[in-house]
């Protein structure tokens, strides 16, 4: 790259900052908070047109404010009043929770549940206020789904929806994705994507009337390959994606877009042992011969222990995921992506920074392989797949 490249691009990446540090100190108004850190966002231009630092300093001192920005976010949020605000998937984990955090903020809340009769439904009438009401909401359902559009509309009127959370998910039985039965791919696509798909096609007119927030609950699965997570990663990557080009979209009517890609928290996705029990019948009669002989009796039934030991690596405090869907309702610039979590954005940094093969590597070292199927065992044969 030439001088005079270099300089243009220096300029370029000045002039970036500098609208950055404009906004910040648009939004500063008169708060010590928001004057220290207009004054970051202002001083870091400064730096970036020392002259000094030539194109690859200016390019690292642009990512270096983009991710401080990121980290730091808009603490500026809206007023709650009688905010409108529709949740999927309220039956248990992060949608009850979050169905409850919301109503205790004065939020309206419509919270869709799997089962109304269901103890999660009736724990949500019990402990929360008159506000909340709970839908009847099988997101795979289209009748539940307009039926619960018609509930919405009527209750909230010419004010509109201002957010819908789509939190509804299933995890399925994790295991290698040569293993998986079909059903299961369906499965998850069904609930995590598709059913997402239809409550946001359903529920836009009533964000367009408010120029409300759509909230989509995805994964950190969703964003990077992780092992055994073949059939929810990819149902919660096309739902990343999905938020993505809706984000685009929707900018033009004032509508915003926010994914969610929470790390590992303690929310019983896992789901029951009598559903373990349905799972990994279903696994085991779909397997090939050849495929079970390779992985062999030990690995498939050491797939159950993983299951065991999920919750033990997961935080039990969801207050996290909680605060960053808040924010993506509340805040005057929210981001487009919320990785609530300790450390649940390093993956996803290494995974966008280097090469392939280090994130391979770095994955393999970070998450137990557990038991080795069969055919790797066999002398010469580990060796030669590696």
């Amino acid at each position: 790259m030439d001088a005079a490249a270099g300089s243009a691009l220096g300029w370029l990446c000045a002039g970036v900052s500098t609208f950055l540090g404009l906004q910040a100190l648009c939004r500063a108004r008169s708060s010590r908070r928001g004057r220290a850190r207009a004054l970051l966002w202002s001083l870091l231009p400064a730096g970036l047109c020392a002259g000094a630092l030539g194109a690859a300093g200016a390019l690292a001192l642009l990512a270096a404010v983009c991710l401080l920005r990121a980290l730091c976010g808009d603490s500026d949020l809206l007023p709650v009043r009688d905010r409108a605000v529709l949740i999927t998937g309220t039956d248990t984990g992060i949608g009850h929770a979050l169905a409850k955090y919301l109503d205790s903020l004065g939020f309206v809340v419509f919270a869709g549940v799997l089962n109304k009769d269901g103890p999660g439904a009736e724990e949500l009438r019990r402990s929360c206020s008159q506000r909340l009401s709970v839908l009847q909401l099988d997101v795979t359902s289209t009748t539940q789904v307009k039926e619960a559009y018609l509930t919405v509309s009527e209750k909230v009127q010419n004010a509109g929806l201002w957010g819908v959370v789509n939190n509804a998910g299933i995890l399925g039985f994790p295991a290698d994705g040569e293993l998986l039965p079909m059903s299961t791919y369906r499965h998850c696509m069904e609930v995590n994507f598709f059913g997402a798909v239809e409550v946001s096609k359903t529920f836009l007119p009533l964000l367009r009337r408010s120029q409300g927030r759509l909230v989509n609950m995805s994964s950190m699965a969703g964003g990077i390959p992780l092992p055994r997570y073949a059939a929810y990663g990819a149902s919660k990557a096309a739902l990343s994606m999905f938020s993505g080009v809706m984000r685009q979209e929707l900018s033009k009517w004032g509508i915003k877009v926010m994914a969610i890609h929470p790390s590992g928290f303690r929310t019983g996705i896992e789901g029951t042992a009598e559903q373990w029990d349905q799972h990994e019948k279903e696994l085991m009669e779909n397997l090939p011969a050849d495929t079970r002989q390779a992985y062999g009796e030990e690995y498939l039934l050491g797939l159950r222990n993983y299951l065991l030991h999920l919750p033990s690596h997961c935080a039990p405090d969801l207050s996290p995921v909680l605060a960053a869907v808040l924010h993506a309702l509340l805040a005057r610039s929210p981001q487009g992506l919320y990785t609530p979590g300790r450390g649940a954005y390093v993956p996803l940094c290494i995974f966008c920074c280097f090469p392939l093969w280090f994130y391979d590597f770095f994955i393999s070292k970070m998450l137990s392989a557990g038991s080795v199927p069969r055919q790797l065992r066999t002398s010469g044969d580990e060796g030669k797949n590696l």
